[in-house]
């Protein structure tokens, strides 16, 4: 299996893990508070990461710096800004909100570059065959 197949996807099940107790926990305690979370955590980490995973599956790439900066940034984007978001809007720490906020917002901009990345990836493919 492809390294980065295998790292994304198993990223992408922690996350669907979170995501899945999350859920339940909400369903459980009648409360809402972490919904944002949630959806991030299953969409960006879960969804988005598996579909990652599957594309470096299916098609040809080489180990290049592009395809590591690719998996890290998609891997730490998608933990930084759900930890980040779950920070700032749900405050179980009470830590100051500029850093609350620099987590949230660095998390989004690696998530935001991971994206861009995998644009000029998909440039560059060649389907297996």
């Amino acid at each position: 299996m492809n390294k980065n197949s295998k790292n994304l996807l198993r990223f992408a099940g922690i996350f669907g893990l979170i995501g899945a107790i999350l859920g339940a926990h909400m369903a459980g305690s009648g409360s809402y508070a972490f919904r944002a979370v949630h959806a991030h955590i299953l969409v960006v980490g879960w969804l988005t990461l598996f579909g990652w995973a599957v594309f470096y599956k299916i098609f040809q790439t080489t180990e290049t710096v592009l395809t590591k900066l690719h998996v890290w940034s998609a891997i730490i984007g998608s933990i930084g800004l759900t930890v980040g978001m779950w920070l700032y809007m749900v405050k179980p720490f009470n830590l100051p909100e500029g850093v609350t906020l620099f987590i949230y917002i660095g998390g989004g901009v690696a998530l935001l570059l991971s994206f861009l990345l995998f644009f000029l990836l998909t440039l560059f493919i060649k389907e297996k065959k």
